[in-house]
């Protein structure tokens, strides 16, 4: 355990926007429950700067980040090596300076959602019909997982088909990912649906089918926050049987990133009815 009078290490999430982050307040949790002497911040860092600053951070003696939207993909390119899960992804959310400098980066956001879907909510993903919304760094992130459970289908859907079907042909090797645009999907009802476009962000939800919700539905947005989100106000509309945010999966990623960087591996209970308090 360090020493009170130790320098803190230091460690960050970067993105843009990042004032609404819970990460300090999460990974602060983690740090005490596990003893650990560090600090946590957030960096608003523009895309266009992305590269620059990230290094600076380093350089400037930060040990690891979490790495939020939009910077996923690019923090691909800017490490000198990837985990498995990371290079099968090509976007990074988790990057650890190395003992010889180098930057490692890592993937933590599917086994994250995983965790919360199968441990958090019991569910049981195997042979059932799942629909991504979105085609961006977040979705890449998180379907070899999801793959991994044994859907019956997998859909993404993405206001741009192009994008989704470059996105499904990445993983053709592992499954047979069917892709379209958000008017074209169809029915009958998904077992679940994932948000993990920026709408929610945006205050706007994609205009969608009738028939992808029905009763037995479970709708979970990738976002996380206070209130009601347009995908959740839609999801709820629907009857779906039941509504999430993000907030285990945020919690629960965080959880792995903080295992990397400190080779301890945190109680995530504790955090998540904190956080069901404050949301």
């Amino acid at each position: 355990m360090a020493k009170l009078q130790d320098k803190p290490d230091q460690y960050g999430v970067v993105g843009h926007p990042i004032a609404h982050s819970w990460s300090p307040f999460i990974h602060g949790m983690f740090a005490k429950e596990c003893a650990q002497n560090l600090t946590y911040r957030l960096y608003d860092i523009e895309p266009a700067d992305f590269r620059r600053e990230a290094l600076r951070l380093f350089t400037s003696g930060l040990r690891g980040v979490n790495v939020t939207l939009p910077h996923k993909e690019s923090a691909a390119e800017l490490v000198n090596e990837m985990t498995a899960r990371a290079t099968r992804a090509q976007a990074v959310n988790t990057i650890v300076l190395q003992k010889d400098n180098s930057l490692l980066g890592d993937n933590t956001d599917g086994i994250g959602l995983i965790r919360d879907l199968q441990d958090n909510l019991g569910l049981e993903l195997a042979h059932k019909r799942l629909l991504i919304l979105g085609a961006g760094g977040a979705t890449r992130g998180i379907l070899a997982p999801l793959i991994d459970t044994q859907p019956a289908a997998l859909v993404i859907a993405n206001r741009t088909p192009v994008r989704a079907r470059t996105l499904a042909a990445a993983f053709r090797d592992l499954y047979d990912i069917q892709a379209c645009e958000f008017k074209d999907v169809q029915g009958p009802p998904y077992d679940l649906i994932v948000n993990a476009t920026s709408a929610s962000l945006q205050g706007q939800m994609p205009e969608m089918p009738a028939g992808l919700v029905s009763e037995d539905s479970v709708c979970y947005d990738l976002a996380y926050g206070r209130g009601h989100t347009p995908f959740t106000l839609w999801a709820k509309s629907l009857y779906a049987a039941r509504v999430c945010k993000g907030w285990g999966m945020l919690v629960e990623q965080a959880a792995e990133s903080f295992y990397l960087w400190r080779g301890v591996r945190p109680d995530t209970h504790s955090v998540l009815e904190a956080l069901t308090r404050k949301a």
